[in-house]
């Protein structure tokens, strides 16, 4: 197994903080700090939580790539939810909901976008009941509900989740989606802090 050595970036104040799992899912962002989290989610909700312990943002806005039943072409997705599907306990919280006053401003700066519950799961095609599935979303929002940070979720799909075929994921044009949604999406965030 791979290691990883948690990215932090400190280049604009305490502001906002984008959480991705890697280093080119955050190619588009200038003026906030960054942290790459590791993939899936025992990587991302330990790293996530040391960077907020170290240096609570005012807000997180975790974005990444996505697999979604019946894809088509890349799309923006804002998590309405998140929701851990590697577990059927009781015990365990499944579900967070991002930041009601993210949602909202996320929602106005990219009104084209799907809302829509996320899957998060260990494994690809591990979700059940969503339309959505990535591999760290709940996570990290577990983390930052834990620490009262408030926080939100923003995907891009790059693949039909049930194409075991790897060269058919449109992983190139769905980070060029992401690179070029985050600098306006970063602007409507500080404008509505």
């Amino acid at each position: 197994m791979e290691s990883h050595t948690p990215i932090l970036s400190h280049d604009y104040g305490p502001g906002v903080l984008v959480i991705a799992a890697t280093e080119p899912e955050l190619a588009g962002v200038s003026g906030a700090r960054t942290l790459v989290c590791g993939v899936g989610p025992v990587d991302a909700a330990f790293t996530t939580a040391l960077a907020l312990v170290r240096q609570p943002p005012d807000a997180v806005l975790h974005v990444g790539l996505a697999g979604r039943h019946g894809f088509d072409e890349p799309e923006l997705v804002i998590g309405s939810e998140s929701r851990y599907c590697d577990t059927d306990s009781r015990l365990v919280k499944a579900t967070v909901v991002p930041d009601a006053d993210l949602l909202v401003a996320v929602r106005k700066a990219l009104p084209s976008a799907l809302v829509c519950p996320i899957g998060t799961s260990a494994r690809v095609n591990g979700t059940t009941n969503c339309l959505v599935e990535a591999m760290e979303g709940f996570a990290v929002l577990r983390a930052c509900e834990l620490a009262g940070v408030p926080a939100v979720e923003l995907r891009v799909t790059a693949n039909e989740i049930t194409e075991p075929d790897r060269s058919k994921w449109r992983f190139g044009d769905a980070l060029d989606l992401l690179a070029a949604t985050l600098p306006p999406l970063l602007e409507e965030l500080r404008a509505t802090r």
